[in-house]
This record gives structure tokens, sequence and C-alpha cells, in this order.
């Protein structure tokens, strides 16, 4: 295909699936399994990504429970994922349904989840659940399953396109048509023409992962940006973009101090920002020091900063971690060289599951190090490698955003409102206000299963040419390559601001008047995109693309927090909004702060988000009911083999 000369690479193929984590490869493998051969695989950096770089101290995936002596079934998890609000009940279901297939098939791929002499796999109690489905193989279980998935794919062939970053989604009239992808590794002189790719396709499955790069505070891991803008500028529904997780985090390197780290009740310090003037300030909110210990250790398994917690429970550490860093400006660190208030840890010291666990553990000794190496060495372990060693200097940490709850609107399919496009793992919407801990592993293998059932069922080939429309967006979107090309740059620089800001106004703590002075500033950056932002050459436009498409996420995410609002939301799940007329307050730790939480007259109802013509819609509907059917084997079973032909 010429394009009036342009000359850009081209090519047709019948399924794409745009990403490279633990998603992406689980949809190419059950593709390939189901018999469709005709794959590719497109990625902007196959060893980047959340899945095989992002992890806690004892990462969880969240399954059906295989073992024990606690009875569980489908009904029963799907019931548990449905009590989170805001989700479809269809959803749950078959994130329930198919959770034991989706961990097997991990299993029998090669990740090594633990089991007992008789086969049987045990588990632990997680977050906002009450049974034992979590499991784990360490701090590192998704970038296992990605490791092992994506030997599988490459043992069959399937093929990959590295080093492209997917910057438009070709739709027209609700139907996905294709691609323009930018090869960003290719050399300054192949521009404009050799560093496009044209592909078209009958089928698209989006595994981009979660907005990472909307927020500067983010334990999203380096390089890990997403590409949920695009989706949205090409007219795909968003939904539960209010809804993120967000908690306590170290900053070099990226890690959740979840679990042990806890646990082990270290010190918190602040410093100024040179790092002098350390100073412990939690004892100047806890009268009693057995009060802050509990609360230190509680955060270990009630990691999420969530609204409930944050006046009288655990989430009050994050609070002050908050106050610490965004309003006083200072630094905040995990000290594992000192008690708290440099005080013995005895059992005198301790109340309740604090002394409880620490005596099963044989921790109530010594300083956080020892304790820490005692309970989990390879915890300690892992900061070593990357250049920390706990032992010896302190862990600057804050509180960072994890995960996107929300996201881009599916169904029980994984499919968009956009015929042919599929989205699964953190990009796509599947989880309400809270989540047992883990489940976003289980949603992703299922949600890629899901999808490719149903491409494999339909068969469906589209060897049209694109519609003239399509044709005159690709053509501008190369044209224009050159005027983005400067002799400053700026781009990162802008990034690294609106990213900062975006996190102050609309992150953890939310000021919706705030929000809407953000927005005016988003809207009117993104109008003279072309005319500000500029990269200094071709193979920085990759910093360039990827942030217009976070201006357009934050323009997309502002609304939808306003809206919620307007509509009379208030704080809930892992963020607080700002009210001065709220009935709540916390003065004796920030004087004049004032929030309501939520009624729940919004538990049941779902939030939806859509660009047209540059215009931004919401809509609100009731979340579809959780619906356990019982039907006779014999009946169920005839319309099975209707259904897949087997008659």
């Amino acid at each position: 295909m010429d394009l009036n000369d342009l000359g850009i690479r081209n090519r047709y193929v019948n399924t794409v699936i745009v990403g490279s984590g633990a998603a992406a490869y689980n949809a190419a493998n059950r593709l390939w399994e189901m018999g469709v051969r005709d794959l590719l695989m497109v990625t902007e950096n196959r060893l980047a990504g959340t899945s095989r770089n992002t992890g806690s101290d004892k990462q969880t995936y969240y399954k059906l429970s295989l073992g024990g002596s606690e009875a569980d079934s489908v009904a029963a998890m799907a019931q548990s994922l449905y009590a989170g609000y805001c989700v479809d009940g269809e959803i749950c279901l078959a994130e329930a349904a198919n959770s034991a297939r989706s961990f097997m098939n991990l299993v029998e791929q090669g990740v090594p989840f633990p089991y007992d002499e008789s086969g049987a796999f045990f588990g632990y109690q997680t977050d906002h659940d009450c049974t034992e489905r979590a499991t784990s193989v360490g701090p590192l279980t998704s970038r296992a399953m990605t490791e092992r998935l994506e030997e599988t794919a490459l043992s069959r062939g399937i093929e990959q396109l590295n080093k492209c970053l997917v910057i438009k989604l070709l739709t027209h009239e609700s139907k996905i048509y294709g691609l323009l992808g930018y090869l960003y590794a290719e050399p300054d002189s192949a521009i404009p023409t050799k560093s496009f790719i044209l592909i078209r396709c009958s089928n698209l499955v989006y595994a981009t992962g979660g907005p990472a790069g909307i927020y500067k505070n983010s334990v999203y891991p380096a390089g890990h940006y997403g590409m949920t803008g695009i989706a949205f500028e090409a007219g795909i529904k968003g939904r539960n973009l209010t809804e993120w997780q967000y908690g306590l985090a170290s900053i070099k390197p990226r890690w959740n101090v979840s679990g042990t780290y806890m646990q082990a009740l270290p010190r918190f310090i602040s410093t100024d920002q040179e790092g002098k003037d350390p100073q412990e300030f939690l004892p100047d909110y806890f009268n009693e020091r057995s009060e802050e210990l509990q609360k230190i250790f509680l955060k270990g398994y009630q990691w999420p900063f969530d609204v409930r917690k944050a006046k009288d429970g655990s989430s009050l550490i994050d609070l002050l971690v908050y106050k610490e860093t965004a309003q006083k400006g200072r630094r905040v660190f995990l000290d594992f060289t000192e008690n708290p208030r440099s005080q013995v840890i005895d059992s005198e010291s301790l109340v309740g599951e604090v002394k409880t666990y620490l005596e099963k553990n044989a921790a109530i000794f010594g300083k956080p190090i020892e304790r820490l190496r005692k309970m989990n060495e390879p915890a300690y372990q892992f900061f070593l490698g990357k250049g920390v060693d706990l032992a010896s200097e302190p862990l600057e940490i804050a509180l960072c955003a994890q995960h996107n709850n929300g996201g881009l609107a599916v169904d029980d399919w994984w499919r968009t409102n956009i015929e042919g496009f599929y989205a699964c793992g953190e990009v796509a919407g599947t989880h309400g206000v809270y989540r047992p801990g883990g489940s976003a592993l289980n949603a992703g293998q299922v949600g890629s299963l899901r999808a490719a059932q149903h491409i494999a069922k339909l068969k469906k080939q589209n060897n049209s040419e694109l519609p003239e429309s399509l044709l005159k967006t690709v053509q501008n979107a190369v044209k224009e390559v050159g005027s983005l090309i400067g002799e400053t740059e700026n781009c990162r620089d802008l990034w690294e601001v609106m990213s900062s800001q975006f996190f102050d106004v609309a992150g953890p703590i939310r000021d919706h008047a705030k929000i809407n002075q953000f927005l005016v500033k988003v809207e009117a950056l993104l109008a003279d995109f072309d005319k500000i932002v500029r990269v200094t050459s071709y193979s920085n436009l990759f910093y360039l693309y990827h942030f217009k498409d976070v201006l357009i996420s934050q323009r997309v995410y502002c609304r939808a927090m306003l809206d919620y609002f307007a509509r009379g939301g208030r704080s809930r799940g892992s963020a607080l909004y700002i009210d001065p007329q709220g009935k709540a307050k916390l003065d004796a730790i920030w004087p004049g702060l004032r929030f309501d939480l939520d009624t729940g007259d919004l538990n049941d109802q779902i939030q939806e988000i859509t660009i047209k013509d540059n215009q931004i819609a919401a809509e609100w509907r009731q979340r579809h009911p959780l619906t356990i059917k019982v039907t006779a084997f014999e009946t169920a079973w005839k319309a099975f083999r209707k259904e897949y032909g087997l008659e």
C-alpha cells in the first residue's frame, strides 16, 4: 500500500495481540491452541511491562480453593468478587468459573505454585477476602507466569514485532480495522517511511496494562506507561475509571512495601530534601506505643490505602506519610536498623494479632532487620540485589499509584464496544471499588482465555480495505512527524510536571476544585499539542507519543472523577475526596481536612465514559446482577453439544 507515496510498511494479519505480559502471552497461546495461527504480537518493549517487572513481598494469585478443608465453589468465589461493588455479575461469574482452568494451565506451563505431598494447592487469606484462596510463588509471581507463557509462545513460533509502539487504533463505525505502529528502534534516517507500519486485522486483543504514565508517584515499574489514551481516542468506553489502588512503596527500586516489610515493625523517619534532619514522626500522632506498632503491622496485609481505615485504622499510616511528603515537602524512609522510638520490642509492648503473629514466627526480639530476615530472608535479599542493603541504609518510600481497578469497558467475553476489539489484563475494567488481593492476575488469565475463545469461535476474516477516513488518519499521522522535531526538547519536562500535578490533585487525596483547574490546563495543552510539545530527534518521538496518550488519559480520568463527585459520590475505596462541607475530620493529624465517606448509593451503579467528536460523555447504569444458574446436567450437556457442534 503506497498511501500517496508515503511508502510505509503494510501488512494484514487475522489477529493482533498488543502487549507482552502474562495476559498477552496467554491470549496468543490460547488462540494458537484453538487453531488461530495467523497471529502477531506487537510490543513496544518485550522485556518491559508490569507483569514481568513488578511484585511485592509475596505477590498473590487469587483462585478457587484447591486444597485444605474449607468449602468453596464457583458461586462463592463469584460472590466475593461481586462484593467489591460496581462490577457486573456475569464478569464475576466468568472469572470464578474459569479460575481453576486458568490456574492449572499455569501449573502445567511450569509456574511452581506450592502444593503438599498429596498434590493439594494450599493457600492463605488475602486482603478483601475471608477465605484461603490466595497462593504465591514468591515476590515475582507474575514474572514467573510471563516467562513460562513466553517460552511456550516462542516454542510455537508465534511471531512477535518488538520495539513497535502503537500510536493509533484504526476504528470506523464501531469496528476495528487495524493499527498504526511506530518502530522507534529504526535509525533516524528511516523517518518518516520505514519507521511506521500499518497493520490491518480482523481482531485485536489489547493487553497494554494500566495507564501508569499519568501519575508521577507510581509503583509501576520504570518503563511501563500504558497506552489507554489512544483507546479512548478511538471511541472505546472506559469504566470505573475513578477506582484505583494506592499504597506505600519504595521509590528506588519501585516495589510494594507490604507483607513482612511492615510486619517486621520498621521505624518511619522523614528528612529534608537533602536527606538531613532525620525525624521519627509517627510518635507525634500515637499516644500509645502499642497502637503505633499495631498500625504499622496491619499495613502488611491491609496494604492498599482504604478511606474506611483512614481515621482509626491502618490507613492512618498512609495519610501520615502523604502529609510528610505532599504537605511538608519532606522525604520518608523505612529504617530497619532501629526499632520504632528506639525501644526494645518485647511481649509487653505488643498486643493482639501483632503479638500472636510474631510469637508464631519466633520473631519477638532484636531490630527490624533481624526480624525481617528471620521471617522472610528473600524479602531482604530482593533489595540487596537492587543495591539497597536494609541492614545498613534506610529505604525511601511514598504513597504511590499501584493498580487501576477500572479501565476499558468489557463484557464477559472481554469484548469492548468496538467490534473485533478485546481488552484483557489491567487495561480492562473488570474490578469494582474493592477486589481481593491477587484477583487481577486471575482476571488477566481468564480474560485472555475468554477473548481467545470468542475469536476462535467466530473464525472472522476481514480483508476489506481501510475506509477513506482511516487512510487519511494514517497519512496525517505520518506527515505531521517532521513538525514535532525542534531544536530544543520540552516533552519529558512537561510530562514530569503534568504527572506530578495530577497525582497531587487526583491521586489518593482528591480535590474537585483543583481537578477542575488541572483539567483546563490539560485540555489547553492537548488543543495546542502540535504547537507546544517538541523533541529534538526522531528516536525521542517515543516519549512524545506516550506523553500525548498520557494527556488524553488524564483528561478522561479528570472528567470521570468530576462526574462522580457531581453525582453525589464521596470518599470510597482508595480515594479520599476533600469536601469543605464534609462531616468527617482528622484535625489531630490534618487540621482543616474535611470529607465524607460514600453513602453506598452508587455501589450498584457503573460509570462509563466515552469520547465522541472530542467531547466526553459520562453515563451511569445499574450493574448486572450475579445470577447462578442451576440446570440439570442432561439439559446443559445437550445445549453444550449444540453450541459447539458436537451433535
